[in-house]
């Protein structure tokens, strides 16, 4: 990668984490979509994988005090289940199938009724989540609005909302390393110096999101979630089948 290249990346990356530091969303959907556009889908996991890491768990340092660590247990141990079965076929998608899911998530979650989909948030419900985030992550490289929609139907505080899902996205993107990082057969490889740069990057907006969160509502902190959520789903709908078409 060039440093021209990398220098844009890391602007991205510190707009992207900020957006996800106060919103506690939406930032990685972004720079996947993107990644994933300039890279091979291997290396494209690996990098947002890595800086992923390093936004969520500062993310989580910042808000420590507001984790609900029964709900993050619950999660992981969902997240490890769907590794298990996954790491049988290894299936690496294509990149216009890896768009299309991701872009088409937040409506399908909506459209869940909530005997599939309960607007809670038990110990039950976090296991299944993280079964089907963890499943979701490996095909997309994120978990999307599916994550996003059971945080904000469970009805948590905002600061929360954002600390408990940051410890449950440490964990995840880090199954999602091991998957394609080490797994995964021919895994992209990605420069150090490149990986520095994306979690100094991370950590810089991340803290920059802490900031703007604490002027937010909670009205306020909703209403925009679901917004931004609504606009990534049909853009990236529109890349995926265009890839999908041979339009681009």
């Amino acid at each position: 990668m060039t440093p021209i290249a990398a220098g844009l990346l890391a602007l991205l990356m510190v707009a992207t984490a900020t957006l996800s530091g106060v919103f506690g969303m939406a930032g990685g959907m972004i720079l996947i979509g993107v990644l994933l556009v300039a890279l091979p889908v291997p290396a494209a996991m690996v990098l947002h994988a890595v800086t992923q890491m390093a936004s969520n768990a500062w993310r989580a340092v910042l808000w420590w005090r507001h984790i609900a660590w029964a709900t993050t247990a619950a999660y992981v141990a969902g997240c490890v289940v769907a590794l298990g079965l996954w790491s049988i076929v290894l299936w690496v998608p294509d990149k216009g199938v890896a768009l299309l899911v991701l872009g088409l998530s937040p409506f399908i979650v909506r459209a869940l009724p909530d005997r599939i989909l309960p607007r809670a948030m038990t110990w039950r419900h976090a296991a299944g989540g993280g079964v089907a985030c963890m499943m979701l992550t490996l095909v997309t490289g994120v978990t999307g609005p599916l994550l996003d929609q059971l945080f904000l139907w469970s009805g948590l505080e905002r600061r929360t909302i954002v600390a408990t899902k940051a410890s449950c996205q440490v964990f995840g993107h880090s199954f999602k390393l091991l998957y394609f990082g080490g797994l995964v057969a021919d895994a992209g490889r990605v420069e150090l110096w490149v990986l520095a740069l994306a979690v100094a990057a991370s950590m810089l907006g991340t803290t920059l999101g802490k900031l703007l969160l604490e002027k937010l509502t909670e009205a306020q902190f909703r209403r925009w979630a679901e917004r931004i959520i609504a606009a990534l789903g049909l853009w990236y709908v529109g890349h995926g089948v265009a890839l999908l078409s041979g339009v681009l």
